[in-house]
């Protein structure tokens, strides 16, 4: 089945044959339909196949390394991946605070960072939630205390993903705790994870991976120099950082490879034969159609570097929760027991199904919860008393 929802022109078809053939030649078996991350090592390796090629970058400009592809390339590339079910890279340094610095950083932070990132030499992580300061981020309370040029650093982050591999975490920390509001007084920072007084403890998830991490600040400085934006002025930078990863985690590529599991494993299963799961299956696949056309939409208004503004919360409730609905139909799919079930072999090759189904379940929480987004767009939407 075509997984795109256009018509490619004659120079689309060409780029998207080209990504195609370089797929099939380039990625190995190995990191070929993984439903959590591969390992880190294989992760960073096709992060660097797709650097060498020039197609790490695709939204990036051309100025900082990128392809400055069109937004129908992008698209192309995203459904060629899924095709193939190629790894996602992690987001942390190429879709988060890589734009962030092109739009707020200094120009010594651009030099020194966006380099490495592109190249993959460097890997990043999210500091921000907190144990009590999850989707009301804005409690959060790690302190950074001014002391001459260094901010002195004081608390703890939690489900910070690849704390534990990482090089660099961006963090929110409290810098002012009398400002009038909680969302005030609140800076964005910038930490070499080697700086003394860190400790980092891996958390194993239901899925059985150790994605996540706790990572603990005691007494750790770091200059004033590597504040990005104005001081106590790291909400706003925050909220920028947010649309990205919340247009991120409704990435269309995810769905795709979602549907096309549903399809493989239902063959081998012979759920594929009963008329009612194929009609549910195919309201699913098209529903992925109609998202991935709302999602063309909203990357037109990020590529016109205006606000995402309320399309970022509406985007990550329809994919988030659409991918959830495809994985609960994987799960009928695959028969009685699926949930204890960790494989199932077909045509294709084997394809996982718990671990999927259990990695899944956060997706709705994390870049704020789908309740979170709903009181959002109620209030700022809907004019609704918060």
């Amino acid at each position: 089945m075509s997984i795109s929802f256009r018509t490619d022109s004659d120079d689309e078809k060409a780029f998207r044959a080209k990504v195609r053939g370089w797929i099939a030649n380039t990625l190995p078996d190995d990191l070929r339909g993984w439903s959590t991350r591969p390992p880190f090592d294989r992760a960073m390796w096709w992060h660097r196949q797709l650097h060498a090629r020039g197609w790490i970058a695709p939204a990036w400009p051309k100025v900082y390394g990128g392809m400055e592809a069109t937004l129908n390339q992008q698209i192309i590339l995203k459904e060629e991946l899924a095709r193939a079910g190629a790894p996602e890279i992690s987001a942390q340094g190429i879709n988060h605070v890589g734009p962030i610095l092109m739009a707020f950083g200094t120009d010594a932070q651009k030099n020194r960072h966006l380099p490495p990132i592109l190249t993959g030499d460097e890997t990043w992580c999210q500091g921000y939630s907190e144990p009590g300061a999850g989707s009301d981020l804005a409690s959060l309370r790690t302190r950074a205390d001014i002391d001459g040029d260094n901010f002195v650093i004081n608390g703890s982050k939690i489900w910070t993903t690849w704390a534990h591999h990482s090089d660099w975490i961006f963090v929110l920390v409290r810098s002012d705790p009398d400002a009038p509001r909680k969302q005030a007084g609140i800076s964005f920072v910038l930490i070499d994870l080697k700086t003394t007084g860190i400790n980092i403890r891996p958390i194993k998830t239901l899925a059985g991976d150790e994605e996540f991490a706790e990572v603990f600040f005691d007494d750790v400085r770091v200059p004033m120099e590597n504040l990005v934006g104005d001081l106590h002025d790291g909400w706003r930078v925050a909220n920028a950082l947010l649309a990205h990863e919340r247009l991120g985690t409704a990435n269309p590529q995810l769905l795709f490879e979602a549907i096309e599991r549903v399809k493989k494993v239902a063959a081998a299963t012979g759920a594929a034969d009963d008329p009612y799961f194929r009609e549910r299956l195919a309201e699913l696949d098209i529903d992925t159609v109609g998202f991935a056309a709302m999602f063309s939409h909203a990357a037109k208004i990020a590529n016109a570097e205006r606000s995402l503004g309320l399309d970022a919360s509406i985007m990550k409730i329809n994919g988030t929760e659409l991918l959830q609905r495809i994985c609960d139909l994987l799960l009928e799919a695959a028969g009685t027991g699926a949930a204890l079930i960790d494989r199932i072999d077909t045509e294709a090759g084997p394809i996982e199904i718990a671990p999927l189904f259990l990695q899944v379940r956060r997706a709705t929480i994390y870049g704020g919860s789908s309740e979170i987004q709903r009181n959002i767009l109620s209030k700022r939407l809907l004019g609704l008393p918060g």
